[in-house]
């Protein structure tokens, strides 16, 4: 146990460096946002412990903690929030629109389907002319999340 003390002491950037690999082991599995500026803070006190190893452990926590609340104080002044206007990037039913199609039957009063992005979609038609099969079309909205509102292509 004293050998593994006296190797703390003497090389404290392999300690830093290694909590800031764990930080952000635990970062990328949550996803949080919150832990890669402590990751980040714990790399920098290594350089710094690498560059002064008679700082002393006191001195390094200090800097660690203090690069810690900086950091993250800093990325939320200065980052922009993620957005949450638009399209949830999880449901791909809203990325389908303004995307280009091909009816498969011809629509009978207003109602068929279309083939968009490989897959077969029930689909209603925007405009006054019947669309026949084989007509390219761009979806225009996505009801209920499943019906696709079409029209044709001039």
């Amino acid at each position: 146990m004293a050998v593994l003390a006296s190797f703390d002491f003497s090389h404290p950037v392999w300690l830093w460096l290694a909590l800031a690999a764990l930080v952000l082991a635990i970062e990328v599995v949550t996803g949080t946002g919150w832990l890669l500026w402590p990751s980040v803070s714990a790399m920098v006190t290594g350089g710094i412990a690498a560059l002064n190893p008679p700082f002393g452990w006191p001195g390094q926590i200090v800097v660690f903690a203090v690069l810690t609340i900086a950091s993250t104080l800093a990325s939320r002044r200065f980052l922009p929030p993620p957005s949450t206007e638009g399209p949830d990037v999880n449901d791909q039913s809203t990325r389908l629109i303004g995307t280009v199609g091909t009816a498969v039957d011809d629509f009978v009063a207003g109602h068929g389907r279309v083939l968009v992005g490989g897959a077969e979609w029930v689909a209603q038609s925007a405009g006054e002319s019947p669309l026949i099969r084989g007509t390219r079309v761009t979806v225009e909205a996505v009801e209920g999340g499943s019906r696709l509102t079409v029209r044709p292509i001039s």
